[in-house]
């Protein structure tokens, strides 16, 4: 064979071999000389460090202090990035180390699978985690300094709230149901003292759990009242203050979504295809933000019920075939995309904009 002419598995490897140069010219944490990667706890702390030509990671140990840290970060030449685990005290690391250090990621670590390999300590799990770093295989979890990021805080507080309402609501009922009476639709008198004191204290927590939400949804209607973006958010159908505020909270900056897929996807609004060797193994849905999720199918069914211009886009995908399944979903893909517009280019909402689009197609 001549030697000049090339056969198709060496254009397929020179073909591979270009497009993994390329990944790797593209990956943005190849311009860092330190990769900084720490495992934090109460006790102490392990830092791991590599320079963009070690082999191995160098790691020390220190006490939980987070001024040595910064001490460390001051004697590191050149551009640093650090990276450490998510987890409850995540966020301040962040706050307080954000000046020292050109980028910091904070991991996702249920994607770490390297981690639960081997031998697990302190310093090997940071030295693993920083060779994750060093190749680029970290998975960010979204945090910033913006003062909106206390959002989160009040909404996480405010869902907790409910999830503790409801547990007591629940329990109240099986009491109802252990004496074969009805919840709300009947009476309940304690035979014993034991009981006095139990169905006393669930009416107790129960009022006192009202009283609470009562209060937090006062603070949050004041709060979207003075927010320009909620305000928006509220004039689409199905929205009301709760979702508004849950919805700006949890995103807080639209543009770390390249696009509306990418959102969908983070709202789990969207199913994933699986495919190998040639064959197609259905789909399946990743991981993604039950609560965005529980928001928007909920905003759907709630616009769906009321003569509005979402409900009559849902009749619109009725009369074009779609089953009432994939109408609701689809509603509910719609108002993700349009919030998603809304926080992203900080505008108002367009009633009966998709007759628009459907016009210009």
């Amino acid at each position: 064979m001549n030697i000049t002419q090339r056969s198709p598995a060496m254009k397929i490897c020179k073909e591979s071999f270009r497009s993994n140069e390329k990944s790797i010219e593209e990956n943005p944490l190849a311009s860092y000389c330190n990769y900084v990667a720490l495992d934090w706890s109460m006790d102490n702390v392990c830092i791991a460090t590599m320079k963009a030509a070690s082999k191995y990671p160098q790691v020390v140990q220190l006490e939980a202090n987070v001024e040595l840290i910064k001490e460390y970060a001051q004697h590191l030449a050149g551009k640093s990035i650090l990276c450490f685990e998510e987890t409850t005290g995540s966020h301040w690391l962040y706050v307080e180390l954000k000046e020292y250090f050109d980028e910091i990621i904070v991991c996702d670590p249920y994607r770490n699978a390297l981690l639960k390999e081997g031998a697990k300590t302190d310093k090997i799990d940071a030295a693993k985690l920083c060779q994750l770093l060093r190749s680029g295989l970290i998975k960010g979890v979204y945090h910033s300094l913006d003062s909106a990021y206390e959002y989160r805080q009040l909404a996480n507080s405010y869902l907790q709230l409910q999830k503790l309402g409801t547990r007591l609501k629940n329990q109240k009922s099986a009491l109802y149901r252990a004496k074969g009476k009805r919840y709300k639709k009947e009476s309940l008198h304690a035979d014993s003292d034991v009981e006095d004191l139990i169905y006393h204290s669930k009416d107790s927590l129960i009022e006192a759990f009202e009283r609470e939400k009562a209060a937090y949804k006062k603070f949050i209607s004041n709060l979207v009242r003075q927010n320009r973006t909620m305000r928006a958010l509220r004039d689409i159908s199905g929205i009301g203050d709760i979702f508004a505020f849950l919805i700006c909270a949890i995103v807080i900056d639209a543009t770390r979504f390249p696009d509306k897929y990418h959102y969908w996807s983070y709202c789990g609004l969207v199913m994933h295809q699986k495919q190998s060797g040639g064959r197609d193994y259905g789909q399946r849905r990743g991981r993604y933000h039950r609560v965005l999720k529980w928001v928007y199918n909920t905003a759907a069914l709630a616009a769906i019920t009321n003569q509005n211009d979402i409900r009559h886009y849902y009749d619109y995908l009725l009369q074009s075939g779609y089953s009432t399944r994939n109408a609701k979903h689809a509603i509910s893909r719609y108002i993700a995309k349009v919030t998603w517009a809304m926080i992203k280019n900080q505008t108002r909402y367009e009633p009966y904009r998709w007759r628009k689009n459907m016009e210009e197609k």
